[in-house]
Order: structure tokens, then C-alpha cells, then sequence
């Protein structure tokens, strides 16, 4: 505690006269940039190459499918912008997503379009590996910051805890709208001001929050209590509104109506779609419901795994400046478990903030540090390799043999009706050629139709009545079915 303490007592002995130039909370952020640039040339300077490594190494271990979003939310929609095709979902149709995030990966295929290198597989990788990259930037800038907040031993062991996270691995190189608010959340935690904490700067924390919540509005949830914080600390809150708050709400949302005019040809507010579909009509549940104290007794221990008990040890002897840190956490998963519908990645943005209590707690462990970190790692270890190259890998694997399709003369033959669970697969992101191809469709029902039944379940209930019907004629039949091999035992 010694190095914070002395980063305190520095502080105070300039307050006087810094005060003129503007907020206690940031008048010396500049020349602890300096200090901290001095300080980390010689023993991080090798950090960012050896997170991108780790990273990269990562993404080539993960070989499964998590959840649809992350391709058909993302990928899909990025596909069907740059190269004209590809199946936008429902929620593109009620103004439910936004452009900003498939941009991103629009921006990629662009590039790779006009280099000539618009390989099935390079649009696969590619997205992937610069979600890898973000992510290591992401663990570098967890590591300063805790390096900044304590010292260099205490980062370390916060690193070491983000590297062993199973959760993190299985998740943050995938191109999922949860995995950039989680990024965002670690770069714009970076730069908040917390108390003791010499690189705050509401400019760019407030932008990226900002840029967060264009992404995925729930970036706001756990962010809530740590910019009220800031409100009750800030001493020129009039200015923090007026010239901070405003400018950057008003520049992001307006950036992003913008981006979404160009893409739908009218005005969308996705942001407040989102929140009348998820929060106000619920509607969520369509997709399943859980009890309210899922979070509590299921969600949360399982993305933390056995990091569990370093994270209670951590929450109990962490100083009190660092409980905005825990609120932040116990805020998130109050607010969430108020929705009927619950996933684990809902709330992959609070890990980053469990690690640092993890971290803090393994460097304060005396007799047994090493064989604790061991077995985090070991522990860490089977679930991620389990996740990442095993569980659920199928629903990728089949779509190598529908590219083989789109090789020859089977192109303008060949037809593919994916009979699984709808968006169990990648769709035209992942096969790059105008096949013939249909799945299972699953849309809500938005007017409150209780007899309403989707689809895929009309086909699950009644397989084989289902195809005789929607196949009368054998020329309507498709070249190439795909199922799950549960439905070969259907007769």
C-alpha cells in the first residue's frame, strides 16, 4: 500500500497551486503520463508484442462456436455491405442493431476486396485476429493501470489472472458486440478518474463509454455508478455536464443516427429500440427465462470459475478506494438479473473488474502464491482448451464442406437447407459464394399472438410431417441437407 499512499501524499503537495488550472482530479495527468512513460520503457516495453502473441495464440485455439450473435450480428451483416448478400436477421428489420460495430468488420473486407484477397478463409481470421489484437491492448492497459493504482508486482498478478480467465479466453477474440463493450470498458477504465489515480481523463473515459454503449447499450449499466461517483468527486461538476458529458453524448449519438441513416435509409434510434425490446417489453424471454438469482448463483461463478475465492479474498482486503470497483460489479448483476432473460456473456463486461480484485488478492497471499497460481492456471487451463477446440465445434467444421460446394460447376447445382436450431450455423460470412442455401427461421412474434409458434419449432415438433409438407415435390428438395445426428433417429 506504500506506493499508493506516497502517489497521495505527492498529489496533495501541489493542490495548491495546480488548482488554478483546472480539476484536482486532473491537474497533474500530464506529467504522471510522463513519469509513467519513464518508468514503463524499460520493464513493459516488451508487453504489448508478448499480449499480442498470447492473444493471437488464443484466437488460433479457438475453433468453436459460442453464439450466434457472433457471426450473424456482426460478420453477416458486414458481408452482405461489402459484397452485396447475406441474410440480415430479424432484429435488422425493427431497427434492434446498428451499423457502427459491422463497420468495423466492413472496413476489413472492403480492404481485403480491393487487394484482391477476399479469401473465404482470410474473411474468417481476419475479424478474429483483430478482435485478438484489441484484446491484448485491452490486458496491456489492465496491467498499466493497475501498475499505476499499485505497483508492478500487484499488475503482474492482475495480468496473470486475465490470461488464466477461461471466460476471457473462450470470449474475447470473438466478434461479438459483448466482447468490444468489454474492451472498451477495460480502455475507458484506464483513463477514469479514481481516487489516488493521476491519469484520469474525462474526455477520453466519457468517449469511450460513449463509443461503448453506440456499440451495445448495456455498455451503461456498469458504468453508472462509477461516473457518479466522478460527479460527487468532481468539484467543477457544471463543467464536467456542460463541456464534457454533452459534447461527447451528443457528437457519439449523432455519429452513429448518421452511420445507421446511411445503412437503412431512414432515422433509427437503435439505442432506444434496444431498450424498449429488452427492458420495457420484456421481450427478451422469447429465448428463455431464468430466476432472478441466476447471476448470483450460476452466471457469475461460472465465467469466474475457480478465480471465485481469490475474488472474495481480493473484495475483503482490497482498500476501500477500490469498492466503486465492486459497486460497479454488484450493480451490473442486480440490474441484469432483473431480466427474465439471462446469457453469461451479459455480464463478461464486470470480469475485467474481478480480475483486479483476483490479482490483488494472489499478490497478498504469502506461504502459498505459487502453488495458488499453479492451480489457477492448471484449473483455467482444461476449461479453455475444452471450450475453445471441443464444445460445440460442429456446427464450424460443416461449413468447410458447404465452401467445398461453391468450387466448379456445383455452385449453380447445389442447394443447402440447414435443419438445426435456427443460426446454429454461420451463414454467406463463412461460405463467400451466392449458394442456395436456407435455415430454420425463429423470428418473435411482436403482436402478442400467444398461440405464435416460430418455425423451427414447428419443424422439431413434428420432423418428418414438417418436410412432407414443405417438400411436396421431390424438384423442391435440396442437393445438401444438414442436421444434427440426433434427427437420423427420427422415423
Amino acid at each position: 500500500m506504500e506506493p499508493a499512499a506516497g502517489m497521495m501524499g505527492a498529489r496533495g503537495t501541489d493542490t495548491g497551486r495546480l488548482r488554478k488550472r483546472g480539476s484536482v482530479l486532473y491537474a497533474t495527468a500530464g506529467r504522471a503520463t510522463a513519469q509513467q512513460g519513464t518508468g514503463a520503457a524499460g520493464g513493459t516495453a516488451a508487453l504489448p508484442l508478448l499480449a499480442v502473441s498470447l492473444r493471437a495464440l488464443n484466437c488460433a485455439l479457438v475453433r468453436t462456436s459460442f453464439v450466434p450473435d457472433e457471426y450473424w450480428q456482426a460478420l453477416e451483416v458486414a458481408h452482405r455491405v461489402v459484397f452485396g448478400y447475406g441474410h440480415l436477421t430479424w432484429e435488422w428489420a425493427h431497427g434492434l442493431r446498428g451499423y457502427p460495430y459491422p463497420l468495423l468488420f466492413a472496413c476489413i473486407y472492403k480492404a481485403l476486396q480491393l487487394l484482391g484477397k477476399d479469401d473465404v478463409q482470410l474473411l474468417i481470421w481476419v475479424p478474429r485476429l483483430v478482435q485478438a489484437v484489441l484484446a491484448a491492448f485491452a490486458d496491456v492497459k489492465l496491467y498499466l493501470l493497475v501498475k499505476h493504482l499499485e505497483n508492478a508486482e500487484t499488475a503482474k498478478y492482475v495480468y496473470f489472472c486475465q490470461l488464466c480467465s477461461w471466460f476471457t479466453w473462450y470470449t474475447c477474440t470473438r466478434t461479438l458486440t459483448n466482447t468490444m463493450e468489454t474492451l472498451l470498458t477495460i480502455f475507458a477504465l484506464y483513463y477514469y478518474p479514481i481516487k489516488g489515480s493521476k491519469m484520469g481523463s474525462r474526455w477520453k473515459y466519457l468517449s469511450l463509454i460513449a463509443l461503448a454503449i453506440v456499440v451495445r447499450p448495456t455498455a451503461a449499466i456498469p458504468w453508472i455508478p462509477l461516473v457518479l461517483s466522478h460527479f460527487v468527486q468532481e468539484q467543477k461538476k457544471a463543467d464536467l455536464v456542460l463541456y464534457s458529458c454533452i459534447p461527447i453524448g451528443l457528437v457519439t449519438l449523432g455519429t452513429s443516427l448518421i452511420i445507421d441513416r446511411v445503412f437503412f435509409g431512414e432515422w433509427v434510434l437503435v439505442q432506444l429500440n434496444f431498450l424498449k425490446f429488452n427492458v420495457l417489453q420484456n421481450l427478451g424471454t422469447f429465448y428463455g427465462s431464468h430466476p432472478w438469482h441466476w447471476y448470483f448463483t450460476q452466471g457469475l461463478p461460472v465465467i469466474l470459475g475457480t478465480h471465485l475465492p481469490f475474488f472474495i479474498h481480493g473484495c475483503v482486503i482490497a482498500p476501500k478506494r477500490y469498492r466503486i470497483f465492486l459497486g460497479a460489479v454488484i450493480w451490473t448483476v442486480l440490474v441484469y438479473s432483473t431480466l427474465s432473460h439471462k446469457e453469461f456473456r451479459f455480464i463478461y463486461p464486470v470480469l475485467p473488474f474481478c480480475m483486479f480484485f483476483c490479482g490483488y488478492s494472489l499478490k497478498h497471499l504469502q506461504a502459498w502464491k505459487k502453488s495458488a497460481a499453479s492451480f489457477l492456471l492448471l484449473s483455467n487451463l482444461i476449461p479453455a482448451l475444452y471450450t475453445g477446440l471441443i464444445h460445440q465445434r460442429g456446427s464450424l467444421d460443416v461449413m468447410n464442406h458447404i465452401q467445398q460446394l461453391c468450387t466448379g460447376s456445383h455452385q449453380s447445382q447445389a442447394s443447402v437447407f440447414i435443419m438445426m436450431p435456427c443460426h446454429s450455423t454461420p451463414f454467406y460470412s463463412h461460405v463467400h459464394c451466392p449458394l442456395k442455401m436456407r435455415f430454420l427461421q425463429c423470428p418473435p412474434d411482436l403482436t402478442g399472438n400467444e398461440s405464435y409458434v416460430d418455425e423451427a419449432d414447428l419443424f422439431y415438433s413434428n420432423p418428418l410431417g414438417w418436410l412432407n409438407k414443405e417438400f411436396y415435390n421431390d424438384s423442391l428438395l435440396p442437393s445438401h441437407l444438414i442436421f444434427f445426428s440426433v434427427l437420423e433417429q427420427v422415423r
